[in-house]
């Protein structure tokens, strides 16, 4: 009996738990893709042919089309683009397109959260809007497609094709403006937060005073008065190297800092590290 009640028991939970693998009909694809120096990434469904006529059928001609299957077709980009020609602020975009014969229309929409064309279509919510031309295929595309071609340093192409159509869609990136702000930053040295973060570290860890107290005077000569958070630093470096007169004028940049930008935290201790460092003179 027992042995019946086990096996029954076994059988219910497999039952239960079981379930059907079997292939999805418009397959899950993502592509990520560096164009220049941005990042593009789109995620998709990919519908199959399957014998039947695609646009000005399945897909109706002057109608709004998710551009794929299932969930909304989502492209990304890490910085400001062009598409087409228009201005294109970077984040997340769901791409719909309205196909017609011989353009489509491609429309990035700022919500993504929708499930196919959303029930309210907000006109205000389109970042950017293009047109596209229909370009002929001298063979057909089984699965819908979405690929990047003609990459450049600058630029790059997005192609949607489906059947026998393939529409491009030109993309600008600004790897000149990035790569010229990269090379300004390096040939002009580490920046002000550069010296004050190894400064940090070494002060920290223990590790050479006589170096950390150069990067940190490095860092107030570029930042200025205004940061009274390096200057509070540099008071705590002299203190630890035994320099108590400069860290007591340090401390005293900072405090003055730190009351005209109303900062009661600084404000307080460095008027405690200065009275315990004139009180040990």
């Amino acid at each position: 009996m027992k042995n019946l009640l086990s096996v029954l028991i076994l059988f219910c939970c497999t039952f239960v738990t079981a379930q059907v693998q079997s292939p999805a009909p418009s397959p899950f694809a993502k592509m990520d893709q560096k164009v220049g120096l941005t990042d593009v990434s789109v995620e998709y469904s990919r519908p199959g042919m399957k014998g039947r006529t695609i646009f000005g059928d399945l897909i109706p001609y002057g109608e709004i089309w998710r551009t794929g299957a299932n969930a909304n077709t989502i492209i990304s980009f890490s910085d400001d683009v062009k598409v087409g020609g228009k201005e294109l602020k970077k984040g997340s975009y769901s791409l719909y397109t309205i196909p017609n014969k011989e353009s489509w229309d491609v429309l990035f929409y700022s919500s993504t959260d929708n499930w196919g064309v959303p029930q309210n279509w907000d006109e205000a919510k389109i970042a950017a809007k293009i047109s596209a031309q229909v370009k002929e295929l001298p063979s057909k595309v089984e699965s819908f497609t979405i690929q990047f071609s003609d990459l450049a340093n600058n630029s790059a192409n997005m192609e949607l094709a489906w059947s026998n159509k393939k529409v491009i869609v030109p993309i600008s990136v600004p790897t000149e403006s990035k790569t010229m702000a990269s090379i300004e930053k390096t040939m002009n040295g580490p920046a002000a937060n550069d010296y004050y973060a190894a400064a940090t570290y070494f002060h920290d860890t223990g590790k050479d005073l006589e170096q950390a107290h150069k990067w940190i005077t490095k860092a107030t000569e570029i930042a200025g008065e205004d940061a009274f958070w390096m200057l509070r630093r540099k008071s705590l470096i002299e203190a630890d190297m035994g320099k108590t007169q400069m860290a007591i004028a340090s401390a005293k940049r900072s405090l003055a800092s730190a009351q005209k930008a109303n900062n009661a935290d600084y404000v307080k201790m460095n008027k405690e590290s200065i009275e315990k460092w004139e009180g040990n003179k």
